[in-house]
């Protein structure tokens, strides 16, 4: 079973999420995101255009539900 190349970590306490992705043979840290549009931003930026963050083959959300920046 294959993972999905970007995951979106769990919201920190500054209500920003960790995101890396997977690739070259490694997990590699892209930054932290507030929102929606910073994630497609990201995805755009490792090549990923057509990705959106539902779509399961491309993000994983870890820690936490989809679409949510914030701990509650």
């Amino acid at each position: 079973m294959s993972r999905a190349p970007v995951v979106v970590h769990r919201p920190s306490i500054s209500g920003s999420s960790r995101v890396s992705a997977h690739r070259y043979g490694r997990d590699e840290i892209l930054g932290t995101v507030c929102s929606d549009h910073d994630l497609v931003v990201f995805l755009e930026g490792v090549g990923i255009d057509e990705a959106v963050p539902d779509d399961r083959r491309w993000v994983e959300w870890r820690g936490g539900p989809a679409h949510e920046f914030r701990v509650a």
